[in-house]
């Protein structure tokens, strides 16, 4: 076959894939229209992780499982934005990491609403504003985001979908490397390029601001400044990437949490975060922790913050494999309740 005959098949079925997408979105509005009547949650965790595992699942190729989910986080996107408009908050400002991360969860058919904190994004979900917030809990390299864990302790929303992204650093800017005098970012960017900089622009000006964005920002206006941000940063400041992924240790993760009004559905693969507090006795947190190994439980993550409502009582938030539903989780959260002195579920949703 010739080239041209080739193409003609591909736009036979580029006009099959477009009817067939649009008799999916049309479902996808009567779903929407049956969840406004129940009153149910537009954005389910479970559903969308089965989606997924389903159309891998039967990918023969040669297309990618990774390029088939970027191609299904779009239509689901739509899908979404049919069955109701959505408005996601999340710490901004705009091309933020955790707005990078909100866009791979939820796709570009939503609404986004950037927020000047974390408590802010809280408030925006609890007020109604928005319908689900998107907050970083912890990073791999800096460790706990303590402000995310005290405002889970007292806010009655619940985690109902995480993501763990790798984060990555690039030197953003409109001149080559060795005309650049003047560097911006956050501390915490220059702390993690450290090595890099010494490196390549030893003798350049490091210049701290708010944000990466802020930093892109401010560079894309100075002729010899450079910024450290993302890739979404450049294409909203117009940048050019003169150095891809500058971090001196790779495989810098942030997890970020989905917070909204419900958590996630039974799908098999689930964990749950919680949060107690103990008495103070010796071997408390020892005891507080042997109905998830009686059960045989697997513990994710612990973490300790100060309860702030007593000097030297303290809140330890778990992670653990299982749904909250779960007939073993069950039974170990029973019998921790009984134990401590006060225990909140945060939320079980696909791990």
């Amino acid at each position: 076959m010739s080239l041209s005959d080739y193409r003609k098949k591909i736009d036979a079925l580029d006009e099959k894939i477009v009817k067939v997408l649009n008799q999916r979105a049309k479902l996808s509005q009567k779903i929407g229209q049956h969840k406004t009547k129940n009153q149910a949650g537009i954005y389910v965790p479970s559903r969308e992780q089965d989606v997924l595992k389903r159309i891998k699942k039967c990918n023969d190729g040669p297309m990618t499982d990774a390029a088939l989910e970027a191609v299904y986080r779009e239509v689901m996107s739509a899908s979404l934005s049919l069955e109701k408009e959505l408005q996601i908050a999340y710490l901004g400002p705009e091309a933020s990491f955790t707005n990078f991360a909100a866009a791979r969860k939820f796709g570009s058919q939503v609404r986004y609403v950037s927020a000047d904190t974390i408590s802010d994004v809280f408030h925006k979900v609890e007020n109604g504003d928005c319908d689900y917030g998107v907050v970083p809990i912890e990073n791999s390299l800096e460790g706990a985001v303590t402000n995310t864990f005290d405002l889970l302790a007292d806010s009655d929303l619940k985690i109902c979908a995480h993501l763990p992204l790798e984060i990555s650093h690039n030197l953003l800017a409109n001149v080559p490397l060795d005309k650049i005098v003047r560097v911006y970012s956050k501390r915490e960017a220059f702390g993690q390029c450290r090595h890099w900089l010494r490196e390549h622009l030893p003798q350049v000006e490091l210049v701290e601001t708010a944000s990466t964005t802020r930093a892109a920002q401010i560079a894309s206006k100075e002729k010899t400044a450079a910024a450290i941000a993302s890739l979404l940063a450049a294409d909203l400041y117009h940048l050019h990437v003169v150095k891809k992924g500058i971090e001196d240790v790779s495989h810098n993760i942030t997890r970020f949490l989905v917070i909204g009004r419900d958590d996630a559905a039974v799908t098999g693969e689930d964990r749950t975060s919680i949060l107690f507090s103990i008495r103070d006795k010796v071997g408390a947190l020892h005891d507080m922790l042997v109905p998830f190994c009686e059960q045989k439980i697997n513990l994710m993550k612990i973490e300790s913050r100060p309860s702030k409502k007593k000097a030297w009582e303290y809140y330890f938030f778990v992670d653990f494999e299982g749904h909250r539903q779960d007939a073993k989780v069950r039974k170990a959260l029973t019998k921790l309740d009984s134990m401590c002195k006060f225990l909140k579920i945060l939320g079980s949703y696909p791990r």
